[in-house]
This record gives C-alpha cells, sequence and structure tokens, in this order.
C-alpha cells in the first residue's frame, strides 16, 4: 500500500514526536519564565515578558522558523569569521525546529501559567510563609501543584497546537514524517496516499496524548469538587 515507503515513515514519525516533546520541554522552561516575569513588581520584567508575548503573536511560526534558522545560521557564520574561523557552520534543522517551536510556544504557555498562578487564591502563599516555608518552598510544594490544575486545559491545547505544527519544520530540511511523506509521493505520484497516512498518523498522536492530557487533569483535580449548575 505504502510501496515500501511505510518503515521511512515511521522513522519520521519517531522524529516527529523527539521534536514536539524536546521543543514543549524547552517552551515550559520559557513558559515558567515568562510567567514569572509577568507577575514580578519590577516593571521593566514586566514589560520584558509582555514584550515576548506581544512579539510571537505578531509574526506567523512560518516566518519565525524560516528567519531563525536563515537569519541565525547566518549570524553565527558572521560572528564565527569575525573570531577568526572559516569554516561554513551548518545549523542542525532540528536544533532549529527545536529552538524555534519551543521559542514561539514559550510565549504562549506564558500567557496559560500566569492566569494559572493568578487564578490561585493570594492566601495559599501567604499561609505557606506564616508557617515558615521559605519562597522557594511555598512556589514548588504550594503553588505548582495547583497551577497546575489551572494550567492543563490550556497546556492541552498548546500541546495539540505544537504538535500539528510540527509539520512546518519540514520547509528547513528536518526529515520528519512530513518530509519523508513528501519524498515518497513525489517518488511515486501518489500524493493521497501517503499524506492521508501522515495525516492519521498525527490524529492518533493527538488523540493519545489527549487520553494522557485528560487523566492528569483528573489527577491534578482529586478533591476538588466541581460546581453544579
Amino acid at each position: 500500500m505504502l510501496h515500501g515507503y511505510g518503515s521511512s515513515i515511521l522513522d519520521g514519525a519517531w522524529l516527529t514526536i523527539n521534536l514536539a516533546l524536546t521543543s514543549m520541554s524547552m517552551a515550559i522552561a520559557l513558559g515558567l519564565i515568562g510567567a514569572a516575569f509577568r507577575l514580578s513588581p519590577l516593571k521593566w520584567l514586566a514589560m520584558l515578558g509582555e514584550g515576548y508575548t506581544t512579539l510571537i503573536r505578531g509574526i506567523p511560526d512560518l516566518v519565525l522558523i524560516l528567519l531563525i534558522f536563515y537569519g541565525g545560521q547566518d549570524l553565527v557564520n558572521r560572528i564565527a569569521l569575525a573570531l577568526g574561523y572559516t569554516r561554513y557552520i551548518d545549523i542542525n534543522p532540528f536544533i532549529a525546529g527545536v529552538c524555534t517551536m519551543g521559542f514561539i510556544f514559550g510565549a504562549y504557555l506564558s500567557e496559560t501559567f500566569r492566569g494559572a498562578f493568578m487564578a490561585i487564591p493570594k492566601g495559599q502563599a501567604e499561609a505557606g510563609l506564616a508557617y515558615g516555608m521559605g519562597g522557594a518552598q511555598v512556589f514548588w510544594r504550594i503553588l505548582v501543584p495547583q497551577m497546575i490544575r489551572f494550567a492543563i486545559p490550556g497546556f492541552t491545547n498548546n500541546w495539540l497546537v505544537l504538535t500539528k505544527s510540527t509539520a512546518l519544520i519540514s520547509v528547513i530540511g528536518l526529515q520528519d514524517m512530513m518530509f519523508k511523506a513528501k519524498n515518497a509521493a513525489d517518488a511515486t505520484h501518489e500524493p493521497f496516499t501517503f499524506f492521508l497516512a501522515v495525516a492519521a498518523l498525527y490524529l492518533m498522536l493527538t488523540s493519545l496524548s489527549l487520553l494522557v492530557l485528560r487523566y492528569l487533569e483528573k489527577h491534578y483535580s482529586v478533591g476538588i469538587k466541581a460546581a453544579e449548575l
């Protein structure tokens, strides 16, 4: 059915999963930092965090991918040349993809995390401090566990969008399943077959993700009574 390209597309699917997971790890880190900046009492930090999210929301993902890959590669080589290194440096498409997707979705997650932290009653942190806990203890042992419950719905949406957006990274040469499917389609002149297979793989991945994230949402909502209308 796939004319021998099935294993190649599955290899690309594994690379796609690695790209999505690595990018989301970076996005979570940047999202937490961005949320901390937005909630900071220091005005310049709050403005920096707001500028980050405004920048990302105003530029299309594909433009950022091309800008970071080609522009970043040019910048790295200019710096290397200024330092006396004359060999041309190629940026790995996987690294460029991770940095781009992580940077983009870090901005979106910063809004998710900011809203989640703001949903926690202020008295929670004050009670922790009153019991003699340090600021770091209050953050990790009181605020973060409660923040997760509020953040999961928004996180789920961002994860699904990120997973689907990984298909864009194929434009810079990353041999993910979209790249492999296009090559197979060009070779066999059967684009519908291979792109349908990729669509099915993306649907399987997002459906499995939904099951896992819904389980986590229930897990972190244990002991919380839902409002009855």
